[in-house]
Formats: C-alpha cells, structure tokens, sequence
C-alpha cells in the first residue's frame, strides 16, 4: 500500500489555534496539528471575505505539499466593521482601540476555510459569516475583559469563549464561527467525506445571547461550558 493510500483517511489542522484544535477535537476525529510557515495576508483594505479563503487556502497548500494524500484542514479568521478590517491588534493600546471601536455596535466576523487533499482530492473551501453585537461599555469594562482574554492573538482584540458577559450583547449565525472555525459546516464536510460516522450534527451556541433560534429536529445542541 503506497503512503498515499496510508494517507488518505488522514486529518491534519493546519493551525496553531488552541481554540481550533479544541473544537475539532469535539468532533471525536482523529487528526494531527502541523503549523503552515506561511506569511498571511493582512491587508486591512482587502475583501475581508477574499482574505480570509486566501489565507486559509495558502496554509492549506503548504501542508499537503508535506504530507501528500492526507486532507487538511485550515481556517482563517477576521472581524470587519463596516468596510474596516481589523485583524489581530499590534499591541495593547492597538487592542484596547479596536474594542472602543466595535463597543455598542455590530460587526462581522468572516472564517475562511479549506479542506484539500493533494494529490487527488478536490479543494473544499467555504466562507461563515456571523453579525457579532456588542454592547456599550466603557475603558473599565475593557480593562476587566483583558484581565481574561489575551487579546493580541486574536482578530478585532477579542474571544468569545471567555468573558462574553462583559462585551456581548448578541450574535447571530454560528457561534464555533467566531470562535475561528465553523464547527457545524466542518463536521458536515467530514461526514461526506467519511473521515467521521454520519449522524446528527452538533450545535454549539449560546441561548442567552443568541439572536436566531435554530431548529432542533435533526442535531443536537452543545454548549460550551
């Protein structure tokens, strides 16, 4: 059997994120983690949904040139306001500046991603978007919410997993999508794919800030805890 055939039910994330790694890990799928080396591209007057299934596809191409026949996985995240792209802060005062920015008002958050397997396999690749609201707060507010959140590696200076409550008004769309990966559309994909068992699809949001409410006939809720 040749590495390819050997490779070919193979899952690798090509991402640092934590926050990727953990939610593809919900899935119950195997995979490995392998970092693409790559330089991003961070324009901020870019198409904000044309940078992100760029970027995502340039970190998907690197590692299936590493390990031909395995699928890949990557993503890439940014927050717009409007026509503004703000990607991850350069510093602290750049952070605190972005949150001033998007307090009391809704933006979009855009996750990009690819799903390859060269050579052989077709190039998946999808864009989520989700309207993200926040409401008012004012530099104490801030202040606190650093005390949890690190926000320079993060695009728009903020995570949703953790201390929502201080910042979050509402959301709309896929929550997993703010957080950098569109669990539901993945976990979709990787069924077709047969690389996890078909079955219901799980949700992860979060009621209380929810603005839409999704049917429940078909999956099953889970939230984060």
């Amino acid at each position: 059997m040749s590495p390819i055939e050997v490779n070919s039910k193979s899952l690798i994330l090509a991402s640092a994120s934590p926050r990727r790694k953990e939610l593809l890990a919900r899935l119950d799928v195997k995979f490995e983690v392998l970092v693409a080396p790559v330089t991003e591209h961070e324009d901020p007057t870019t198409d904000p949904r044309e940078m992100v299934l760029h970027n995502a596809a340039l970190k998907a191409a690197w590692v299936c040139e590493q390990r031909p026949g395995a699928w890949v996985l990557a993503a890439d995240t940014t927050v717009a306001l409007g026509k503004e792209v703000l990607n991850k802060p350069r510093d602290l005062d750049d952070a605190r500046a972005m949150l001033r920015r998007l307090s009391g008002k809704t933006h979009t958050v855009y996750t990009g991603v690819c799903l390859w397997r060269r050579p052989g396999g077709p190039e998946i690749t999808h864009c989520e978007t989700s309207e993200v609201t926040f409401r008012a707060f004012d530099d104490a507010a801030i202040t606190e919410y650093f005390k949890i959140v690190n926000p320079l590696d993060k695009a728009g200076a903020y995570g949703i997993q953790e201390g929502r409550e201080i910042i979050l008004e509402k959301y709309t769309g896929s929550l997993s999508n703010i957080m950098g990966l569109p669990h539901e559309w993945v976990a979709a994909r990787l069924q077709e794919l047969a690389l996890i068992p078909a079955g219901p699809v799980p949700i992860i949001e979060d009621s209380r800030y929810h603005a839409v409410a999704r049917p429940t006939t078909t999956k099953t809720r889970a939230r984060p805890a």
